[in-house]
């Protein structure tokens, strides 16, 4: 996107819009913070930075060799061909540098048919054999049953890895990485070897006899366990180290992150100052000395693509990409050169929030994520999309710009920093290209004028919710992925009984008048229904909305189909136990729930009809 005229040469919007269009300067102090922040660029940057383009555009270099990825070699006169291969490149001058070409269809990748599915918070899904939260087996269970009933897609919330250390962060949206799976979600029994060791599953299925899912108790009990096994028969099957070599660098250092997080605590600021460093010779020596630990994580992460393998089979199965990743992290501590130190990502003040909002999360330096070929970016993408088929984008205007909350300050301290948006969005359809994966951007909130224009050009879907627009659902986009709610939003259950907005008051979010306000606000979306209905008759109501909306794809929440009363996220609450309430049923239940048939009836209906 266009800078626009208030950005400086740092990336920074002197000025923004709030949710009623009326604008803002930014403090200078947090300007001047943020620049020292942001660093100045190197002067031969826009020498050696990638060159994204597409076939037959011009370049900004009259000729140059590039190597292929395949090892060939083509040359270029000031253009690309037409019939240019996709893909990353080497590019050198005459006299110049050597830098990235990278080649993008500039379109994402979409299914031909219409489709309706399920959006699952997995940890929620249990089954009889889950110790204590849904795990990739449970996927599985959830995918054959939208299987069965003709669904074309499963929406699951984030399965990045958060540390490895006792107490687990319940938050899938802070991972301690965005390129690797947590461990939780494995299904014990089914992990290689499992069968010649004596994992004490009964154990462990009594995890799911509380009311919560307590991550902490059950990654006790499942580390346990899957240590026991690898140190049994984990260098049993060649296929192991085969896979482990295949992964190259960056498995090597998130297992490395691991077995010193394992010994330092999980925020590698913290660590001995020779340990800091990834390169350093300390942390060398720490391998070697560590090695069975290190090669431990790496064997968690074979035992997951391989579940997750099985889970997905047969079925696109969209993952969730965070905007960010703790900033003591594995992530964080690989790309510490690339990420911010002294900035975190939140958001400003609007309706919902008079404070603003702050992440946690470090961001990413633009400058200095372009003189890294883009490869932690390109990295987080690949790696989210791989498997699986689909990949939903949280915060997609974070591709454009992210508000940077100075560290110390406050979040409505913070300001607008760019990003180079054009490039990044044909990476993203190059990824979507190679792995036949549609991709959503979650666009929902305060978006400026271009966003949604440049998303579409790019073949990435919008994401509209019957709890934000204003239209009528059979106007929507058919752009776009349409669904009724999301995990931060109350349920149809929990608005239409009023139990959201009485926890809400429970847990001080906002005042009566404020929660009575919203609450009327989104039962005006649900038309023709008498005051004494019950909630299973609201949920079937809002669905029938939704179902006249031409979308492409159409979700339904399980905690919906279901009537649960609460939501999974609460935003702005720390008492509550947020990402750790469980479905009421098992999912071997599923298939057969009245109100859950109910909802599958419906969209399937409404795709059948709108897409006829």
């Amino acid at each position: 996107m266009t800078r626009t005229p208030s950005t400086d040469r740092w990336g920074i919007d002197a000025t923004w819009l709030d949710a009623l269009d009326e604008e803002h300067e930014v403090a200078s102090a947090t300007i001047d913070r943020l620049r020292e922040v942001i660093g100045e660029p190197p002067e031969d940057l826009e020498d050696r930075a990638p060159i994204v383009a597409r076939p037959g555009d011009v370049l900004e270099v009259d000729e140059a060799e590039v190597t292929l990825e395949d090892g060939s070699t083509r040359h270029v006169d000031g253009e690309l061909p037409e019939d240019f291969p996709l893909g990353y490149h080497r590019l050198r001058t005459p006299g110049g540098p050597e830098r990235r070409l990278v080649v993008s269809p500039g379109r994402c990748w979409l299914p031909a048919d219409r489709a309706w599915g399920w959006a699952v918070q997995l940890y929620a899904a249990r089954g009889r054999g889950s110790w204590g939260i849904g795990d990739l087996a449970d996927l599985r269970t959830v995918r054959e049953t939208a299987a069965g009933q003709g669904a074309g897609f499963v929406l699951i919330n984030p399965l990045h890895a958060v540390a490895p250390t006792p107490q687990q962060e319940a938050s899938p949206y802070l991972p301690a990485t965005r390129r690797f799976r947590n461990p939780v979600y494995l299904r014990v029994e089914e992990v290689p070897g499992a069968d010649r060791v004596d994992v004490d599953g009964d154990a462990g299925r009594a995890l799911s006899d509380g009311d919560l899912v307590d991550r902490d108790a059950i990654w006790a009990r499942k580390r346990e366990a899957l240590r026991r096994v690898f140190d049994a028969t984990g260098r049993d099957d060649p296929a192991f180290p085969d896979w482990w070599w295949h992964q190259g660098q960056k498995l090597q250092d998130w297992a490395t992150w691991c077995a010193l997080a394992d010994v330092h605590g999980p925020d590698w600021h913290t660590w001995p100052g020779e340990l800091r460093d990834p390169r350093s010779e300390a942390v060398g020596r720490f391998v070697a000395e560590h090695e069975r630990d290190v090669a431990f994580h790496a064997w968690l992460q074979w035992c997951l693509s391989l579940q997750l393998e099985r889970a997905t089979e047969g079925m696109t199965v969209i993952q969730d990409l965070p905007i960010g990743v703790a900033g003591g992290g594995a992530d964080a501590w690989t790309w510490q050169g690339v990420l911010a130190q002294g900035a975190s990502v939140g958001a400003p003040p609007d309706a919902f929030n008079s404070q603003g909002q702050d992440w946690g999360s470090p961001p990413l330096v633009p400058w200095r994520l372009r003189d890294a070929d883009y490869e932690p970016f390109v990295e987080s993408i690949r790696a989210t999309m791989a498997g699986a088929g689909g990949l939903r984008i949280d915060h997609v205007m974070g591709l454009f710009r992210l508000w940077w909350v100075p560290a110390g300050g406050s979040a409505a301290d913070g300001a607008y920093v760019r990003y180079p948006a054009e490039d990044l969005l044909d990476i993203v359809a190059l990824e979507s290209h190679r792995a036949q994966a549609v991709v959503v951007g979650e666009d929902l909130g305060t978006v400026e004028d271009g966003v949604r224009e440049a998303l579409a050009d790019h073949g990435i879907l919008s994401y509209r919710l019957l709890w934000f627009e204003e239209d009528d659902p059979a106007e929507w986009p058919e752009a776009a992925m349409a669904a009724v709610t999301t995990h931060d939003l109350p349920t149809v259950a929990g608005l239409w009984s009023g139990e959201d907005v009485e926890e809400q008051r429970e847990y001080g979010t906002g005042t009566g008048e404020e929660l009575e306000r919203g609450r009327a606000s989104l039962l005006a979306k649900l038309p023709g229904l008498r005051r004494n209905a019950k909630p299973e008759t609201a949920v079937k109501r809002a669905h029938e909305l939704l179902a006249r909306a031409p979308s492409l794809l159409l979700s339904a929440t399980l905690d919906d189909a279901l009537g649960v009363r609460h939501r999974p996220n609460v935003p702005g609450t720390t008492e509550r136990p947020n990402w750790s309430l469980p479905l009421p049923v098992p999912v071997e239940e599923l298939a057969g729930h009245p109100l859950l048939r109910d909802v599958a009836r419906v969209l399937a209906d409404g795709v059948r009809r709108t897409g006829a």
